[in-house]
């Protein structure tokens, strides 16, 4: 066993900017799969509609029940609702913006806690600055891989509480990311609100599981085992980035394909696995997960596995390895302001929508 004691460090840009531009040159159709898909927003009617008439139905169960049904059930329908959030964050499901936050906020109810705002900033910075402590809230904090170790009952726990891991980074983005503005005002009551509603009629047990429910989706069950799948360095040091091509993509909404993701942000969930299909060689050859349960079991027991098995950079992901780059004598660098340019003469527009739907000129 060798115990990890830091992060593997990369002096490399995030490796997807490269990536994105060598498929996009290999398959320029792609461009028709860039867009939004309206329909999830009926996807977050019906799973809050699920979880709201759930916490009704178990308000006088058993607590047992309560948290039996919050786990093989209410996980579920939370953590689509929260990669629903993730579309909304990358503007896919409506044209407009705001239609895109309201979508959001909707998706927001039943997981208690107001987040989808916050998630919406922090998150666009992940793909950006990909492992940048300063800038990546998906990057753990040095102090948090120290303290869990590589036991299991410390990565357990890890799990357990990983939606108080999570919020306890934004701290350290202050100076890029303002915490408090007039959307997340909002968020926060309409949370009140819709909690002291479900609480006033209908008691804790409604309150605790859809608390345990949201818990369950992003913390100690095999859904959770999604925040190991996407960055942890399962395959080695050479790939950050890994996919899970499993059965629980369909409540996971495709997110998944993780990898896909990333290279091409404005492609919507229902176009991911089309997307693979038309760029499959430059996927296929990739380490991926197909089984949830036995990368949380692999993760749990392996004493090899830590928070610190994590690629981390500090150079704000402008340096690229140029012995990385595509060999294509029609792919050119990367400017300082994200903007790629080629023979194939791929425009701003459609480089910034391939990188992100956020920065779309609409």
């Amino acid at each position: 066993m060798n115990k990890r004691t830091d992060f593997a460090w990369s002096d490399d840009c995030e490796p997807h900017k490269l990536r994105t531009k060598e498929i996009i040159v290999d398959h320029p159709e792609i461009r028709t799969l860039i867009g939004r898909n309206p329909y999830t927003f009926l996807i977050i009617l019906l799973c809050v509609t699920i979880q709201t008439v759930l916490a009704i139905w178990l308000k006088d169960a058993s607590w047992w029940i309560v948290l039996l049904v919050a786990y093989l059930v209410g996980a579920f329908a939370c953590h689509t609702l929260f990669v629903c959030n993730h579309e909304a964050s990358h503007n896919l499901i409506f044209k407009n913006r705001k239609l895109n936050t309201m979508a959001a906020l909707v998706a927001n109810l039943p997981l208690i806690f107001a987040s989808t705002i916050s998630f919406k900033k922090y998150h666009l910075k992940h793909h950006a600055y990909q492992g940048i402590e300063a800038l990546d809230a998906d990057m753990p904090n040095k102090w948090e891989a120290k303290m869990v170790g590589n036991s299991t009952f410390g990565k357990a726990m890890w799990l357990f509480f990983y939606p108080i891991v999570q919020a306890s980074r934004m701290g350290r983005m202050n100076k890029e990311v303002k915490l408090f503005d007039w959307e997340m005002a909002l968020n926060w009551l309409i949370q009140v609100i819709y909690v002291g509603i479900m609480f006033y009629f209908f008691g804790w047990k409604a309150i605790i599981f859809q608390l345990a429910s949201f818990f369950f989706s992003v913390g100690l069950h095999p859904l959770g085992a999604r925040w190991v799948q996407e960055h942890f360095l399962t395959h080695g040091e050479e790939q950050e980035t890994k996919s899970y091509y499993g059965p629980l993509n369909v409540v996971n909404l495709n997110v998944g394909f993780h990898n896909e993701h990333h290279d091409f942000p404005s492609v919507p969930w229902n176009h991911l696995p089309q997307l693979h299909k038309m760029a499959h060689e430059h996927y296929d050859n990739l380490g991926s997960h197909k089984s949830y349960t036995i990368l949380l079991f692999q993760f749990l027991f392996n004493k090899d596995l830590s928070i610190f098995s994590r690629m981390a950079r500090n150079n704000r992901g402008k340096t690229s390895n140029k012995s990385k780059e595509s060999t294509k004598p029609n792919v050119t660098e990367t400017h300082s302001d994200g903007v790629s340019s080629h023979v194939e003469k791929i425009s701003a527009a459609d480089n910034l929508a391939i990188r992100d739907a956020a920065f779309i000129k609409k």
